[in-house]
Formats: C-alpha cells, structure tokens, sequence
C-alpha cells in the first residue's frame, strides 16, 4: 500500500503544549536540563514565526506538579491556557477540546511532559477523533530512553508522526526564499553551529 505524504500545513495546523510545568521538568531525564529547554523554546518561536494557534494547559498544577514554566507562559501570552484541576488525560477536559475544536484546525502539534502520558494519552485521543497529529520528540520527555522509546512505539503505531522542533520548522517553511533572515534566525538562536552558517551567509553579503 502506498505512502500520502500529508506535510505540516501552516495554515492548517495548531500547537498543544501540554504541562511543561516546573515540578515535572525534574522527571525529564532522556535530555539535559539546558537541551531541553532550547528544544522546548525553539518550538514555541516557531509557532510564534508562523502564527500558529497555540493552547497550554498543565496538570494540577496547585500540587507537586507546578506552574507552567514561566518562559512558555511567556511566549504565548494570548494564547488559552487550561489550568486542569484533575485529568490526567488533557482531552479529558472538555474546555481544553473545545478550544482545540475552536481552531477549525485538523493538523495538531503535540508536546509536553511526560511524553508516555501528558503527550501519548492526548495524541491517541485525538488520533481516535480524526486529527492527523505529529509528536514533536525532542520538545517532549519523560523519565529515561526506554520509557521515551515504548511512547513514541504506541504513538506511532496508533498514526501520529513523530518529529523534531528542525524538521517542524522546516516542513513548514518549505522554501528558504520565503524568508531567509527570519527562520535562519531561529535556527541560529537555537542552534550554536547554525549561526556560524548564518554569519557567513551575512557576510558574503554584504
């Protein structure tokens, strides 16, 4: 059976960030702290860059679990943020759906913490309502490589597409004379050796 390449349609996609709260980012062990929160940061610019719906949410965060962490908060500060007062399972809460429901968007972006169960129970929610939804991996974590590889397995096999915060930028931007400076911009932000592309790249200019 043949493979329809469905890519990220800017124009047809919306962002979930789900529980990048401060209690829960001490679990995240599969990257390091200052990784993590680059990969995180880079993908909130992107949906910024792209004005990409963005909803957030977290996870009683009156408890153990925390604040969102301040920076992501930051980033969207329009966006619709759903403080859960108990659902494990974000699509449990039928406001956080219906503001999903609201964007009139089919394509999803998923992120959060713990990928196994704040990214992987929403993202085989949503699959199981028709939304064609891609993991972005790197801006998701969890306890440790063998956990992180069994919830990106079950996504996986269920239908979501699993892929970076690089390959998200990119699918979507789709040609570089869109606006060079712009995303180049981001990738130098985020990634140290990209700069150095950038630099030459300016430099040859002028």
């Amino acid at each position: 059976m043949g493979y329809t390449y469905n890519r990220l349609n800017k124009d047809d996609v919306a962002l979930l960030m789900v529980d990048h709260q401060a209690g829960l980012l001490s679990l995240v062990r599969d990257f390091s702290p200052d990784d993590f929160k680059n990969n995180v940061l880079a993908l909130a610019d992107i949906a910024r860059f792209f004005d990409i719906p963005t909803i957030l949410t977290t996870s009683f965060e009156d408890g153990p679990n925390g604040p969102m962490v301040p920076e992501v908060k930051e980033c969207f500060p329009d966006a619709p943020y759903f403080a859960r007062p108990g659902q494990i399972n974000c699509w449990d809460n039928e406001d956080f759906v219906n503001a999903v429901k609201a964007t009139g968007k089919k394509q999803l972006l998923i992120a959060g913490v713990v990928t196994d169960v704040c990214v992987a129970f929403p993202t085989l929610s949503a699959l199981e309502e028709g939304y064609e939804v891609f993991v972005v991996t790197d801006a998701s974590g969890t306890f440790n490589q063998t956990t992180r590889d069994a919830a990106w397995s079950r996504m996986e096999q269920a239908g979501a597409q699993l892929m970076n915060w690089f390959s998200v930028g990119c699918e979507l931007h789709r040609d570089w004379r869109n606006d060079i400076e712009g995303f180049g911009g981001i990738l130098a932000k985020h990634l140290p050796h990209y700069a150095n592309l950038m630099q030459s790249f300016s430099a040859q200019k002028a």
